[in-house]
C-alpha cells in the first residue's frame, strides 16, 4: 500500500445520503479479485446508462470532476453488503479521501485498510465544504494529514479527528500484510524458539 501523501486535489459534491456498496460497485463487478481495474466501473449504475453510454449529468462524467480525487458526500456513506471491492473501486478511480457526516463502519474500516482517508464532519461543516466543491476544478481543496486540517479554495481551514493507529497506518502505507511483515523478526524469533520446543510438531 502506498504511503498516504498530503495533497490539493478537485472534490466531488455528492450530496445524497446512503450511498451504498452497491451503488458504488454493483454486484455485477464482484468476480475479480484484483484491486485493480474497478475504477472505470464505479458508480456504474449512475454513471452509464442502459447501452454504456455516460450520462452526461452525473457529477464524476462533468468535466470538472472528471479528475477528481475527494468526494464530499451525505450521511450514512458506504453502507450495505460489506463487500472490499468498493474501496478498490474508489481508490482506482483516484479518489484518496471521502468526507461526510457518517460512514457504515464495515466500510469505513476496509477504506482505511485500502489507504483511502475517510473524514468524519459535523453537517454544518460538511455543507461549507460541499459549497466550495460545487465551484468545479478551480476550487481545489488541501488535504492534510499530518496537521489533520482540510483548507477550502477560499482558504477556511477546518480540522477533523483521525484515529492514532489509523492515521499512522496511512502515513506508513500499512495493511494488515505490512503490520505483519513489520513484526516479522519477532515471528522468526517466536517460530524458532517454538520449533526448538516442539520438535515434533
Amino acid at each position: 500500500m502506498d504511503k498516504f501523501e498530503n495533497f490539493s486535489g478537485v472534490a466531488a459534491p455528492m450530496p445524497m445520503i446512503n450511498i451504498d456498496t452497491d451503488m458504488i460497485i454493483p454486484k455485477q463487478f464482484l468476480k475479480t479479485i484484483k484491486r485493480s481495474g474497478l475504477g472505470v466501473n464505479l458508480f456504474d449504475e449512475m454513471r452509464y446508462d442502459g447501452d454504456g453510454n455516460e450520462i452526461a449529468d452525473f457529477v464524476l462524467n462533468k468535466p470538472q470532476y472528471r479528475a477528481a480525487e475527494i468526494i464530499v458526500a451525505g450521511k450514512n456513506f458506504g453502507c450495505g453488503s460489506s463487500r472490499e471491492h468498493a474501496p478498490w473501486a474508489i481508490k482506482d478511480f483516484g479518489i484518496r479521501c471521502v468526507i461526510a457526516p457518517s460512514f457504515a463502519d464495515i466500510f469505513f474500516n476496509n477504506s482505511f485498510k485500502n489507504g483511502i482517508l475517510l473524514i468524519t464532519l459535523p453537517q454544518e461543516q460538511i455543507d461549507v465544504l460541499m459549497k466550495d466543491a460545487e465551484k468545479g476544478a478551480n476550487a481545489r481543496m488541501e488535504i492534510d494529514l499530518d496537521t489533520q486540517t482540510i483548507t477550502t479554495s477560499d482558504g477556511e481551514s477546518i480540522g477533523f479527528e483521525v484515529d492514532a493507529f489509523k492515521k499512522h497506518c496511512l502515513q506508513e502505507g500499512l495493511d494488515d500484510i505490512g503490520l505483519t511483515m513489520a513484526n516479522v523478526a519477532s515471528i522468526d524469533t517466536f517460530e524458532a524458539a517454538a520449533s526448538a520446543a516442539r520438535p515434533w510438531v
